[in-house]
């Protein structure tokens, strides 16, 4: 019929333009890791410019969208919820110092007024309790909330890229400096699941994993871990032969040394320029000098690298587009904080609502640009797994038919009167019934709560 087989056709169009889309991830389409690390990085900075609380919250929107739909279910992907914590504590201690330890901002809307506690002189310019106003409040809220985002911005670079595979693509001459970043970049991640799965066993074994008794008698295990780690890390490394460098001349070495120092101080100068509000003009220049700068200097310190690459990384396009995306919002609000300055930093005094500006409002949409261009990452046990295989139907005989000889299953039945898995005899009775309560662990046995890791496949 004409009607079933055009909705036929038009689902497979509509599943192949899916696919080509945001196909399932593999190692040909993955992006590079450095790529979601520019992303976040272009978020952060465009938190950077303003403290308009609307455009944060729309910010840490965006990151956390991008994050629910490309992270996948590797361990370091849990840490953007440690992140999403941390920049709830900064907010909420910024506000409670303001409120014990007073603002800058002298409001007229006083909120409530706490004992004053007298100071020496010398605590000139502090003072702990007094009036304490809304607009310094507010003032408050807002500077704790860019810290927020940007912690939120970093924590979704450690969700979404793969440490190990950023410190494949790292350039020889940073090679030992970056096996140091990568090592500190997934302690936070791997601490996570180090937690995780130390209160799964204490909950297994009938015990609280909540309170300062819990988290006393977890943090051995945890520390056991990390020593753990440390030393087969440092094995591996050895094994691998971690500082060998090849002969290079004096003269080579004071080139890319004078280099690569020229040119990182090029790029914190024009980074600095950046983000600052009066170094707009000499910012952009510093940092390309910088940059042109520190890629010479690490082109000639790769000469003295004598490690080779298995299977590098490859930047492929959407790589470009998620990278892209973050550079596209970090240069369109580092534009509207010149053209539109008062959205973009609305001032505490008056006590006024915040609004939207539009044109930053949709730059900062372009940030969702890698949950579409971005590969669906394969979950363990979720839906991007293709179709499972039939299973073929049987028979009384050896499965290919009613007709076939019989399998050696059921001639050890005829034989002993066993069932499948028997080998005769009588059947086994039935099983008593199990007790309710679990047997009580020993004691000390939290330390070694690393049995009741994920199932066996």
């Amino acid at each position: 019929m004409p009607g079933p087989a055009r909705d036929d056709s038009a689902g497979r169009a509509s599943g192949a333009a899916r696919r080509l889309l945001a196909p399932v991830a593999a190692r040909h389409n993955a992006v590079h890791a450095g790529a979601w690390w520019l992303w976040a990085l272009g978020l952060a900075t465009a938190a950077s410019r303003t403290t308009n609380p609307l455009l944060l919250l729309l910010l840490i929107a965006v990151s956390g969208y991008v994050v629910a739909a490309r992270r996948t279910d590797a361990p370091w992907a849990r840490a953007y919820g440690v992140f999403l914590r941390l920049a709830l504590f900064v907010l909420a201690i910024r506000v409670l110092f303001v409120v014990l330890l007073g603002s800058p901002v002298a409001g007229a809307h006083e909120l409530f007024t706490l004992p004053r506690v007298p100071l020496p002189g010398w605590f000139q310019g502090i003072r702990l309790g007094g009036t304490v106003t809304a607009e310094g409040v507010l003032h408050a809220l807002y500077e704790a909330l860019k810290l927020a985002t940007l912690l939120i911005c970093v924590g979704a670079a450690n969700a979404l890229a793969n440490p190990a595979r950023l410190l494949k693509s790292l350039p020889g001459a940073l090679y030992e400096a970056g096996v140091a970043v990568v090592v500190a970049l997934t302690f936070a991640p791997h601490l996570v699941a180090d937690v995780a799965r130390l209160r799964a066993a204490r909950r297994l074994r009938g015990r609280g994993d909540t309170g300062v008794r819990a988290l006393l008698q977890v943090g051995m295990p945890v520390l056991e871990g990390a020593l753990e780690r440390s030393v087969a890390l440092a094995a591996a490394m050895d094994a691998r032969g971690y500082g060998r460098q090849a002969e290079v001349p004096a003269a080579v070495r004071r080139t890319t040394a004078a280099l690569t120092l020229g040119g990182l101080l090029g790029v914190c100068a024009g980074t600095y320029g950046l983000l600052a509000a009066a170094g707009g003009v000499y910012g952009l220049p510093l940092l390309l000098a910088g940059v042109a700068l520190a890629v010479a200097g690490l082109w000639l310190g790769g000469r003295r690298a004598v490690r080779t690459r298995y299977r590098p990384d490859r930047w492929g396009a959407r790589s470009w587009l998620v990278a892209g995306s973050g550079v596209a919002v970090a240069a369109l609000m580092i534009r509207f904080s010149t053209t539109e300055a008062l959205a973009l930093a609305p001032p505490a005094i008056p006590l006024t609502a915040p609004t939207l500006p539009l044109w930053p409002a949709a730059a900062i949409l372009l940030g969702l640009l890698p949950a579409l261009a971005a590969p669906v990452p394969a979950r363990s046990g979720g839906g991007t797994a293709g179709p499972e295989p039939a299973v073929r139907r049987t028979g009384p005989g050896d499965g290919r038919g009613s007709g076939g000889p019989k399998a050696p299953a059921d001639r050890r039945r005829r034989a002993g009167g066993g069932s499948d898995g028997e080998a005769g005899g009588p059947r086994p009775g039935p099983v008593p019934h199990a007790p309710h309560a679990l047997p009580a662990a020993p004691p000390h046995s939290d330390t070694v709560a690393r049995t009741a890791e994920e199932p066996r496949s």
